[in-house]
């Protein structure tokens, strides 16, 4: 059974302040937790409905009734299981290979998306400005579908970081340079912009490749990609490439 306590700090945990506050978060249904626990996130505490996951200790499961999940779920059809996870501490960040930039990303859909198509892509990387959205945020972890285990993700000041770097950076803009027809390096940083205005001004200054998706319709009128499918396919052809 689930105390009033319990269910208080579980739902509290879908706003950021109270995750940094407790530093935890959770997480929901059997593929997403399994992938944290592979990948030895630390577990607080894990709510189930029926018995699963054998491998983790007893006195870390919670059974309770289907109504119990729904009152502490962030899903519209609650799962059959949710994990409460410790926060963990961010790695540092490796200067080589590629590396996934996201200035101002908004959409937790997007964010936890372009995880997924990182991990997809063989890019162990992303570092993101500090007003992109949480990476703990419920909606970012369900979007992940598992692949944030794979992913380290650092929060920085990224114009800073960015003005120091030795890495090519490479950013996505409607006039860059066609992705098609350029020859790309193993190494190098990829910008990614915010949803209704691209990449900010101070990073547009320090990124030396501009390069962009041409359109292929008649008509020219589509304005822009989602920043997802645009990731999926800048990253799909850096790798062509390479």
């Amino acid at each position: 059974m689930v105390s009033k306590n319990q269910i208080k700090l579980i739902t509290s945990l879908v706003q950021k302040k109270y995750r940094k506050q407790h530093q935890l978060f959770f997480a929901e249904g059997e593929k997403v937790i399994d992938e944290l626990l592979k990948a030895n996130f630390e577990l607080d505490s894990l709510y189930i409905t029926k018995p699963m996951f054998e491998g983790v200790l007893d006195s870390k499961k919670i059974l309770i009734s289907d109504s119990d999940l729904n009152k502490i779920s962030a899903l519209s059809n609650a799962n059959d299981c949710l994990a409460v996870f410790k926060i963990p501490e961010q790695k540092p960040i490796q200067n080589h290979g590629l590396i996934v930039g996201l200035d101002d990303i908004r959409d937790p859909g997007n964010f936890g998306t372009i995880i997924r198509l990182c991990d997809w892509f063989g890019i162990s990387q992303i570092i993101c400005s500090e007003q992109t959205v949480d990476l703990y945020n419920p909606k970012v972890i369900q979007a992940t579908m598992g692949s944030i285990a794979r992913v380290s993700v650092n929060y920085i000041d990224l114009e800073k970081y960015l003005s120091k770097s030795e890495l090519q950076i490479f950013g996505t803009f409607m006039d860059g340079e066609n992705i098609y027809k350029k020859k790309l390096p193993n190494d190098g940083i990829i910008i990614f912009g915010n949803e209704a205005n691209g990449i900010s001004k101070n990073i547009e200054l320090l990124v030396n490749q501009k390069v962009a998706i041409p359109r292929f319709g008649n008509l020219q009128r589509t304005e822009s990609l989602n920043v997802a499918t645009a990731t999926a396919i800048i990253l799909s052809e850096f790798k062509r490439m390479n």
